[in-house]
Order: structure tokens, then C-alpha cells, then sequence
């Protein structure tokens, strides 16, 4: 389990903003992460642009160690679309290993979205 103990999966539409092209995708809400991210392998297979950032944002660890994958160089321009929810984003590009796409705290607090534990459903206003 994560540093703060609270996650959820959903199932959600990207959408490119440049190409129009549509990806279903598995999301983690995870609170005990900071940012936003998508998975580099994922983008890579689909073939989903990307563009570079002016200054790279290190990662680090729960421990507060270097994450092995490196630095945020890049990002990608995305549109999720949630049941009736839809937004444009800048997801950071990261190796993920088993995610390919994680909502965290900062999305979080933005949305403060209303979860039914007991269905996995979420309800954002």
C-alpha cells in the first residue's frame, strides 16, 4: 500500500489533442503520489505525442531517494473524459511499470471528487 493508504482504479477515455485519437486507459487516484503521470511504455505503443519541458522535474522516492526512472522531461497533451467529466491536461511522462496512467494528489484536490467505495464509482462536480 501507498504512503497515504487510499487508491481507486477506474476505467477512462484519453483523447489527443493533436491527433483526435481516443485510448481507453486504466487510471490509479492515488493520493501518496504528487502529480500527474503517464506511462512512457504507453505512449511510446501508442504512439502519442509528446513535447519536452523547459527545466526537468527530478522524481523521488517514498524514502526520498532518486527514482530510478530518471527526471520528468516530457509531457503529454491529453483530454480525459470520465463518465460525464471531460478535461485537458499535461500528464507528466514517467516510467510507471504496472500503471499506465496515475491521477494524484494535485488532481485530487482540484476535483475533490465524491467516491462510493463499496461500486469503485466516482462522482466529480
Amino acid at each position: 500500500m501507498d504512503a497515504c493508504g487510499v487508491f481507486l482504479i477506474l476505467f477512462i477515455e484519453a483523447l489527443t489533442t493533436d491527433t483526435a485519437k481516443t485510448y481507453s486507459i486504466k487510471a490509479l487516484l492515488n493520493c501518496g503520489v504528487t502529480g500527474s503521470f503517464i506511462n512512457k511504455d504507453f505512449v511510446w505503443a501508442k504512439g502519442i505525442n509528446i513535447q519536452s519541458i523547459s527545466h526537468p522535474i527530478p522524481v523521488f522516492n517514498i524514502d526520498r531517494s532518486f527514482n530510478k526512472a530518471g527526471q520528468i522531461s516530457k509531457v503529454a497533451d491529453i483530454v480525459l473524459w470520465y463518465n460525464s467529466h471531460l478535461e485537458w491536461i499535461l500528464l507528466a511522462v514517467s516510467s510507471l511499470e504496472r500503471q499506465n496512467l496515475i491521477l494524484g494528489y494535485s488532481w485530487l484536490k482540484d476535483h475533490n471528487p465524491e467516491i462510493n467505495w463499496q461500486k469503485g464509482e466516482v462522482l466529480i462536480t
